[in-house]
């Protein structure tokens, strides 16, 4: 079956850093699957169904990913879908040490599922799923930060032209 790691995220939405993530993740795993924790707590800003229309258009050309949704603890999903790792980008110190804590709970949880984290690429470093809606609510250019379809649908949310 091959080596299949987990990447879970709100992905509202998917950046160019996410895509980088799973384009190197394919490189070390046969299967990448890109799971949309479905966050009751959380308001996002597009739906579950337009967040995985959007990684499904984005990712459409990178044989060996799947996208899916869970709710519920991550660490049953990665053994409902029978996937060897979890894995996870990092930007920077902030994101090690709650990557670090999620981790270990995870592998308390359940000691047989590994963490992987990946850097981020220096293009990608400074960008998030936060700063790019920002930055489109008020019209800001993020077509090098994100998916076309991404860039698209955030001018549509906030009734921003098309350039």
């Amino acid at each position: 079956m091959g080596k299949i790691a987990v990447y879970p995220g709100s992905f509202d939405p998917i950046t160019n850093g996410h895509c980088d993530i799973i384009r190197r993740g394919l490189r070390l795993f046969d299967k990448v699957i890109v799971a949309i924790a479905v966050n009751g707590t959380k308001s996002p800003l597009f739906t579950i169904e337009e967040r995985l229309e959007m990684l499904r258009e984005s990712l459409k050309d990178m044989p060996g990913v799947e996208v899916d949704t869970f709710d519920g603890l991550l660490v049953d999903f990665v053994v409902k879908r029978q996937a060897d790792a979890i894995l996870r980008g990092l930007r920077a110190v902030s994101d090690f040490e709650y990557e670090f804590q999620m981790a270990l709970m995870n592998r308390k949880l359940n000691k047989k599922i590994q963490t992987v984290f990946l850097m981020t690429g220096l293009r990608w470093i400074y960008i998030s799923s936060s700063i790019i809606k920002e930055a489109a609510r008020f019209g800001g250019d993020t077509s090098d930060m994100a998916p076309d379809i991404v860039c698209k649908r955030l001018r549509q949310k906030f009734g921003v032209p098309e350039p």
